[in-house]
């Protein structure tokens, strides 16, 4: 009875285990963007004109390396794609010469397996070539696979590759060309606003009973920071990257693009909130000896965080929609908010209690840190100058 209790409650509980999983998986999911969607369309479209040139024109005997080598060269930008061609077209190359070269030794495909599989593999490994390495050995197995390695059909090979290279690299410079400057706004735009939302809640937070776990919350989420930060850069290589050879960027819709000094200021300000939100969660946590400010200081220290906040908001408004005389105002009369809460906070360290001195010091340092690194005209700052440098989308 127990064993039929428990293989019933098993069979019940499967159901639940895959609404789960599957839940699971459709929240992870994302529906592609309009940038993925483009690019596989335009590998779609290289691979059948590709096709179409050797299989059908050509009457190739072996057509299948011209839309492989299209479908792979339709890169996320133009000068990647001729990069990659020519490693592309040197992994393909050797692996159908070894390939041929082997079964032309032994007479036997197994043979040739064996001899030509290790050294495209290691060849692959070994060159600089990055993911293209992988053609190598698949290109020896195609070949030997289809049993074509007289000279003619090595020719044929070679010259199917190159004729699927030609017609991948032209469709992705052509049709659409990509340019990501538009994902480096997004990007910058993102740190004030994620800055602003975390001040936002340390504003909310301080003021009421805040314990160790909600403390260590606030400090990962400042720990997130320096990510979006090397995502930021990782953008600008990109966009940087799919400027170069691209026919196509001048007659594309031109974006203003965030200059390099607007990187530094958030990386101040992302350091000024992690030691911030250290020094609450040290306050909060019964393992460490850093008493928790009075409660008269934290309403003060409070509205600095609030102030800050608002002129983090008001970075990221300055950047989606450039240079504005009433938001610049608003963003003043924040900072000067800010400034005016956190001296009335400075004057909580007369009190009593040397520890409490400490720990209520630390976080108005960093307060007094962030601020001045937020003071208009300082490196990135939210003017007209942070916004200098033109990209295009």
């Amino acid at each position: 009875m127990s064993r039929t209790g428990k293989t019933a409650g098993g069979l019940l509980a499967r159901p639940a285990d895959v609404k789960a999983w599957w839940g699971s998986l459709a929240s992870d999911m994302r529906f592609p963007g309009r940038y993925q969607l483009v690019q596989s369309l335009k590998a779609a479209a290289a691979a059948a004109l590709a096709w179409a040139l050797t299989g059908w024109w050509l009457a190739a005997p072996m057509a299948l390396m011209a839309p492989w080598a299209a479908v792979a060269l339709v890169q996320g930008t133009v000068y990647r794609s001729l990069r990659s061609a020519v490693e592309l077209l040197a992994m393909m190359a050797s692996g159908t010469l070894l390939a041929a070269g082997a079964a032309a030794v032994t007479g036997d495909t197994m043979s040739a397996m064996l001899i030509a599989l290790p050294l495209t593999v290691l060849l692959g490994n070994w060159a600089p070539v990055g993911e293209q390495g992988l053609y190598a050995p698949t290109t020896a197995l195609f070949v030997l696979a289809y049993g074509s390695y007289s000279l003619p059909a090595v020719g044929h090979r070679l010259l199917e590759t190159a004729v699927g290279a030609v017609v991948g690299i032209a469709v992705n410079a052509i049709v659409l060309p990509p340019v990501h400057s538009l994902h480096v706004k997004t990007l910058a735009c993102a740190l004030p606003r994620d800055c602003a939302r975390l001040l936002r809640e340390l504003s909310e937070g301080v003021v009421k009973e805040y314990d160790e776990e909600q403390a260590g919350r606030w400090h990962r989420a400042a720990g997130e920071l320096p990510g979006a930060l090397s995502e930021l850069r990782a953008a600008r290589g990109w966009a940087s990257e799919s400027f170069r050879f691209n026919p196509g960027h001048r007659m594309r819709r031109s974006t203003p693009s965030p200059s390099d000094t607007w990187d530094v200021l958030w990386a101040q300000v992302g350091n000024r909130l992690l030691t911030l939100t250290l020094t609450l969660w040290e306050t909060a946590s019964e393992r460490r000896a850093l008493p928790r400010p009075p409660g008269r200081s934290l309403e003060d220290l409070s509205l600095v965080l609030a102030a800050a906040g608002k002129v983090c908001a008001a970075d990221q408004t300055l950047m989606e929609q450039g240079p504005d005389d009433e938001c610049l105002e608003r963003r003043a009369g924040h900072l000067d908010e800010a400034r005016r809460a956190l001296a009335d906070a400075m004057g909580h360290l007369h009190g009593p209690g040397t520890d409490t001195r400490a720990s209520l010091g630390s976080l108005l340092a960093c307060c007094q840190a962030l601020l001045d690194d937020l003071m208009p005209g300082a490196d990135g700052s939210a003017l007209p100058a942070g916004r200098a440098r033109t990209g295009r989308t």
